[in-house]
């Protein structure tokens, strides 16, 4: 049966519960570490968000200049971006490393930095057939990273766009010497309608579920970027109390699908859902808040949708929610690897407590030997300014695989 919690924390299980303790000590080390990010700055040294190769041991801060804590904790490893075009570039060459002909993609996904719900929809890009990873791009000019990262994917074309090397998304620069086709449209439902055609020509069918969200609330459409990319269902747009032509239009193609609402009420209204109905069964997943959403959609499953990540052993991607092109630029990251939802914060400096909770709930506990046990990894979106090496920390510490110590009278778990 379909599951869609908002706002609400599922039942722990043994392996998921933990003391109170230790919650509580995580919250205060957070605030401490909060206050004394402010107060004792300059004794902290340099998180070395820049990692350098080949630093040696008589050189000071060693471990500062390879790139820890920040690039990388036992359980987190962070795409240090200071904007997600720079993010794109990182992530595609993360799943792309692009050292031979087989490790590079076939085609890549050219979209513009100024349309964040055309970088959402695109991500469905990063899906088979074409698995072509999201960079960004602007009208006038080819950013450095995104030119760059171009040069080294080298995409050789892909058969299933008679051999075009590039998947231009609105009205943007592209690098000369590429084959491109080029998609668009006047408004996000137009342009989320002529990304669907494209993925559902060179698939050989309509995807059987769609995701609807709102062409108004990014931080709510954020999630929907990573689950396209792992599924390639369709992702389309409606505005609060209407639905535009173009989603009508592509919801009839595919056919009375499976249609999920991703966002609350106020986001999008019941008068929506219910004419939702008339084109396909609909199920609204939903959290009251930007945090509480993703976490819902996390924890949601109904057959062969949703990511179902309700117990431990996972990827996760970490990203704020005020970064919205985040979402698309490491929507790879989920749709490879460990594979994984993205979960949101709201605030850089601390983790909400919805979100620690959910982390408690499905943090991997082992028995006698942790070699047996699963184990929990997180990439983080952005540099210190979008998550700080505090809240990466507190993340590592949350995703650690921990020893289970039953206590009978409490049916608890404790380090």
């Amino acid at each position: 049966m379909p599951t869609a919690a908002a706002g609400t924390v599922s039942p722990m299980t043994s392996l998921q519960i933990r003391r109170l303790a230790p919650v509580l000590a995580l919250c205060c080390l957070t605030l401490l570490g909060s206050l004394a990010a402010g107060c004792n700055k300059k004794d902290q040294g340099t998180p070395g968000s820049k990692p350098q190769s080949g630093v040696t041991g008589d050189q000071g801060q060693a471990a500062n200049l390879l790139g820890f804590p920040a690039f990388a904790t036992k359980n987190t490893t962070r795409v240090a971006g200071g904007d997600p075009t720079a993010d794109a570039a990182a992530v595609s060459l993360a799943v792309y490393p692009s050292t031979t002909v087989q490790n590079r993609p076939r085609a890549i996904t050219l979209v513009g930095s100024d349309s964040w719900q055309a970088a959402v929809a695109a991500a469905v890009f990063i899906s088979e057939p074409l698995r072509a990873p999201v960079l960004l791009s602007s009208k006038d000019e080819l950013p450095a990273a995104t030119r760059d990262a171009v040069g080294q994917l080298k995409p050789a074309g892909s058969r299933s766009l008679a051999g075009a090397q590039i998947v231009k998304v609105g009205d943007i620069a592209t690098p000369e010497g590429y084959k491109s086709v080029t998609l668009g449209g006047d408004n996000p439902a137009a342009i989320a309608s002529s990304i669907d055609r494209l993925q559902t020509r060179v698939a050989g069918r309509p995807s059987d579920s769609v995701v609807i969200v709102s062409s108004s609330a990014p931080a709510f459409a954020m999630p929907a970027a990573a689950w396209t990319a792992k599924s390639g269902d369709a992702v389309l747009f409606v505005n609060r109390d209407t639905i535009p032509a173009e989603t009508v239009s592509r919801l009839r193609a595919h056919q009375q699908p499976k249609i999920y609402v991703l966002g609350p009420k106020s986001t999008i209204s019941d008068a929506v859902v219910a004419r939702l109905r008339r084109l396909g069964t609909v199920t609204r997943i939903s959290g009251d808040s930007a945090v509480t959403n993703a976490i819902a959609f996390a924890k949601f499953i109904d057959g062969q949708f949703g990511w179902g990540v309700v117990d431990p052993g996972h990827g996760v991607v970490f990203a704020n929610q005020e970064r919205t092109l985040d979402a698309a630029a490491g929507a790879g990251l989920s749709a490879s690897g460990s594979y994984g939802p993205l979960l949101l914060t709201d605030n850089s400096q601390r983790l909400p407590d919805a979100l620690v909770q959910y982390l408690l709930d499905i943090e991997p506990g082992f028995d006698k030997d942790p070699v047996r046990g699963v184990y929990n990894h997180g990439w983080l979106l952005g540099d210190e300014s979008s998550l700080s090496v505090e809240v990466q920390a507190d993340i590592d510490t949350l995703l650690e695989i921990i020893p289970i110590v039953t206590i009978q009278s409490t049916g608890a778990k404790s380090r």
